[in-house]
């Protein structure tokens, strides 16, 4: 089993702002087109992302800093993705690149300032279910490096 770092989850999960970052300077056309046939675009990935990182901050990890229930609850993960990208319809792309950068930040000066306790600590969520920081750390480090991954592929096989 492998041991979980609650400093180096962090900086690995920090990691993938400087990949938003480097998003800036893409132009418009590669922004909004598809990765791939019924693919989302970029621009609808990162939202997807951001969406993500703001409703896991608030109803999560701001819950769990404040000693409050956390609110998260199985979603229909299908129906919550579409409200991102229609979301993401009404926003530029660095509105949207900012704010998936504010939220990220959010997030990990939220958890670099919470005891290893409750980093580490099991929590109930609104559907019955376990929620733990480090868990939920692991698996989206997985899911950005799978989502920067498309997106990489995708800007090099149009370049």
């Amino acid at each position: 089993m492998k041991t979980i770092d609650k400093k180096g989850s962090i900086q690995k999960y920090e990691e993938f702002i400087s990949f938003i970052e480097s998003l800036k300077n893409l132009d418009e056309r590669k922004w909004a087109s598809p990765i791939a046939e019924n693919k989302w675009s970029v621009k609808n990935i990162i939202g997807h992302i951001m969406v993500w990182d703001k409703y896991m901050l608030e109803e999560a990890i701001l819950k769990i800093k404040t000693n409050q229930h956390v609110t998260i609850e199985n979603l229909n993960i299908d129906d919550f993705n579409k409200k991102a990208v229609e979301y993401v319809k009404t926003k530029n792309k660095e509105d949207i690149l900012n704010q998936t950068i504010h939220y990220r930040k959010e997030i990990i000066e939220n958890l670099t300032l919470l005891p290893e306790k409750k980093f580490f600590s099991n929590y109930t969520d609104n559907s019955g279910n376990n929620f733990a920081i480090y868990n939920y750390l692991e698996e989206f480090i997985e899911h950005d490096e799978h989502h920067k991954r498309q997106i990489e592929q995708f800007l090099n096989s149009i370049n």
